[in-house]
């Protein structure tokens, strides 16, 4: 079982035994069509054979990983959904949708609702202005203090 698991790991991008020619200019090759489920052959020139090939070869330090058996994408979820079940676990919380403006506050400590300037005044959004032309429409925002909402009357 773990050598066919390995096998379609890191199974190479074109195996030799589909290469068929090396002809000067021309590479033929044999491929499978999925739609009707039938082997066929194909002529490149070199150069689009090594175009294409090199579409399949990952840039440096990238690893290729692929999902089978109980993880592969078809059944994934009821596959989880039945582990869960025999192993007694209850099924995992969903997520709660979190404001960007959190989310970013929680990931890099920047608050986007504090004033870039004193970093004490809560940024409000107070208007939006209506779009002109093709320009998208452009939010205001204010520092709300004490004496910013003393002064707005609120």
């Amino acid at each position: 079982m773990a050598t066919a698991a390995l096998r379609f790991l890191y199974r190479v991008t074109l195996s030799n035994h589909r290469l068929l020619d090396i002809d000067g200019n021309q590479v033929r090759l044999r491929w499978k069509d999925y739609r009707d489920h039938r082997q066929k052959t194909l002529t490149l020139s070199a150069g689009e054979f090594i175009r294409r090939f090199l579409l399949h070869v990952l840039p440096t330090r990238f690893q290729r990983i692929r999902y089978y058996g109980l993880l592969g994408n078809r059944h994934r979820e009821q596959n989880l959904a039945r582990c869960r079940q025999l192993l007694d676990m209850p099924p995992p919380e969903p997520p709660v949708p979190q404001d960007y403006r959190d989310r970013l506050e929680q990931l890099t400590g920047v608050s986007l609702r504090r004033c870039p300037a004193c970093h004490q005044g809560r940024m409000l959004v107070v208007d939006v202005l209506p779009a002109t032309g093709r320009r998208p429409a452009h939010r205001v925002s204010v520092i709300s203090t004490p004496a910013s909402r003393a002064a707005m009357g609120s």
